[in-house]
Formats: C-alpha cells, sequence, structure tokens
C-alpha cells in the first residue's frame, strides 16, 4: 500500500499544483483524476492492478499532509498502513488510511473525503480524446535543453510549437524583444498548424517525473503527456493557449 500511495503522491501532489483526488475504485480497476488549481492540467490515470481496498469513489485532500505520513521514518518499513472503512446506507466504504509503526506504538490516521463531497469540489472537463498529429518519446537530451531554454528565458510563462522539416521546435518570447528556440524532437513525421502555446512550469514538472513518457499533440490545441511508472499510468492532459 505505501508504494502505491507514494507513487500517487509523486505524480500529482509533487507537480506543484494539485493537492486534491478523486479515486474511483471498481472489481477490475482503480482511476485517479485530479486537475491543477489553475486548471492547466488534468489527470487521468489508473493502477496496474485494482487496489481492492479502494473500492468506491471518495477523495485524497491534503495531499502534502499524506506525503509527510508516507516518508516519516516510523512509516518505512514493516509498518501497518491500511485503508479503514465504515458502513454507509448498508455498505462498507473508504473512510481514511491508518498509520502504525511496527511497535504498534506510533500512529496516525488520514481522512478521505466523502464522495458527495468530492463530487462537490472537483469538477474535472470531460476529455474524450483527440487525433494526435504529432506523438513521441522525449529524450533526456530535449528535456535538459527545454530546461536551459526556460532559465535562459526564465520571463516566459509559456512556449510555442511547431513543426518544421520533420523537427518539432520549441519557441520562447518574440523576436521583437528577447526570444529563444530550439530543436525539441527530431524525426517528426506529424505537422502542427496553429499557433498553441503551452505552460513551461507543467511540463517540465512532468517530464521530471519517474517513469516512461510518450509526448502526443493535437493540432486542434491540446497536449497529452503520458508517464508510466509500473505502478500506475499517468495522463496530463495540458489545453494550449493562444498568444
Amino acid at each position: 500500500m505505501r508504494d502505491q500511495l507514494l507513487d500517487l503522491v509523486q505524480h500529482t501532489y509533487d507537480l506543484g499544483c494539485i493537492d486534491l483526488v478523486k479515486i474511483t475504485g471498481e472489481s477490475t480497476k482503480t482511476s485517479i483524476t485530479a486537475i491543477a488549481e489553475d486548471r492547466s492540467v488534468v489527470v487521468q490515470a489508473n493502477y496496474a492492478q485494482p487496489l481492492g481496498d479502494f473500492k468506491g469513489t471518495f477523495g485524497m485532500p491534503n495531499l502534502a499532509k499524506l506525503k509527510v505520513l508516507l516518508n516519516l521514518a516510523e512509516y518505512r518499513e514493516n509498518a501497518n498502513i491500511a485503508v479503514t472503512h465504515q458502513e454507509r446506507n448498508g455498505e462498507a466504504v473508504p473512510v481514511g488510511i491508518h498509520f502504525e509503526n511496527a511497535t504498534g506504538d506510533f500512529k496516525n490516521d488520514y481522512r478521505f473525503m466523502a464522495q458527495e463531497v468530492i463530487a462537490e469540489k472537483l469538477k474535472t472537463p470531460k476529455f474524450k480524446g483527440a487525433n494526435w498529429d504529432v506523438e513521441f518519446e522525449p529524450t533526456m537530451i530535449g528535456i535538459q535543453k527545454l530546461k536551459m531554454q526556460a532559465q535562459a528565458n526564465s520571463e516566459e510563462q509559456n512556449f510555442q510549437v511547431i513543426t518544421n522539416n520533420g523537427n518539432l521546435k520549441l519557441l520562447f518570447g518574440d523576436h521583437s524583444t528577447h526570444a529563444g528556440e530550439f530543436v525539441f524532437q527530431t524525426g517528426i513525421t506529424g505537422n502542427l498548424k496553429g499557433k498553441w502555446l503551452y505552460r513551461v512550469k507543467q511540463i517540465i514538472s512532468i517530464l521530471d517525473l519517474v517513469g516512461d513518457k510518450t509526448f502526443r499533440i493535437s493540432d486542434s490545441g491540446v497536449a497529452q503527456i503520458t508517464v508510466n511508472s509500473g505502478i500506475a499510468e499517468y495522463n496530463y492532459i495540458l489545453p494550449a493557449y493562444t498568444k
């Protein structure tokens, strides 16, 4: 349980813009949904294996607290970390997580958010998919160059994505003042015609996550980065902006 919870925290809260997630648990799958406070990122994820104790729909608020609990030395080895349940309308539903160290003398409880409350608190836009015009696996070299350009153009919140002669290029700034650009990925087969902008900070945070990554961009004005951690597959949906 600790590994699954750490994975969730690392791939949501650690982005720096999410502190609440929704869990939807069924017998065949366990899903995670979240949205950044500024709505710049929507997260849709599924655990590789369903979590039996996570059946039902509930919220996990205050992920900062959950991260602290998971990283306390008392709970790193041989701890009892278990989902607690209560009966509601004749059904046992998850209500929290009980933490107890190996000797049983150090305890904490983390409380879930009820289904009715999370439904009101977390309203995510429905994403029915897109036609991906460009798809690739980002390289470490490309990610490092992105970080360098972000540092060189720290005043810019966004970058523009274009295709040119089989290359995917990222453009920072305006050539009427300061500007920068670089080839992020070579060997691109698709084409982008729209002048869409994407958030620098959010994309770098996602690309820094642990796991295999696939980057997809649609000319309709949306991008998606998929990160497979081995424990879960996370889809980060990124709406584009215009100048």
